[in-house]
């Protein structure tokens, strides 16, 4: 499931859509549930990142560090290497642990630990009040649009 909604946000993305329709939702739309929708916002960061391209220069190449080392040396524990290696994606919910390092810290799957992020989410957020007036223009425009709607379909 989380392969699938992977792919069909990110190839809607590459083509140039700014919206992921269906966050949270299951079988058509039928099911919410918070523990996806904690996975699909893994899955659209994820891909957000992905479509925000990668800097090709001079620094992000290492050509002068791969002319330095030389083929077949190490290159994990250049400094270089170090200094990029956070530009990847970094997930919240996805373990990319080894196995044996991943069971030792209890080996949750991803949907339990959405559960349990979702859960505190819930319990623990406490939203910042919108400023002034905004729920006022809210309104307004919900207003406006829904007279709109009237006048188009008498």
């Amino acid at each position: 499931m989380g392969h699938e909604k992977t792919l069909t946000g990110l190839i809607a993305a590459l083509a140039g859509a700014n919206l992921i329709y269906g966050p949270g939702m299951l079988e058509s739309g039928i099911t919410f549930d918070f523990a996806q929708l904690v996975m699909d916002n893994e899955f659209a960061r994820m891909i957000k990142h992905t479509v925000g391209g990668f800097s090709i220069n001079n620094e992000t190449l290492a050509i002068d560090i791969i002319h330095q080392i030389g083929p077949a040396k190490d290159f994990l524990m250049h400094e270089h290497t170090f200094r990029h290696m956070r530009s990847q994606s970094q997930p919240e919910l996805i373990n990319r642990k080894a196995k044996e390092e991943w069971k030792a810290a209890g080996g949750k799957d991803i949907y339990t630990t959405s559960v349990e992020k979702a859960r505190s989410i819930l319990e623990n957020h406490r939203p910042e009040p919108l400023p002034k007036g905004v729920s006022n223009k809210i309104k307004s425009i919900i207003k406006e649009t829904e007279e709109e709607l009237r006048l188009m379909n008498p």
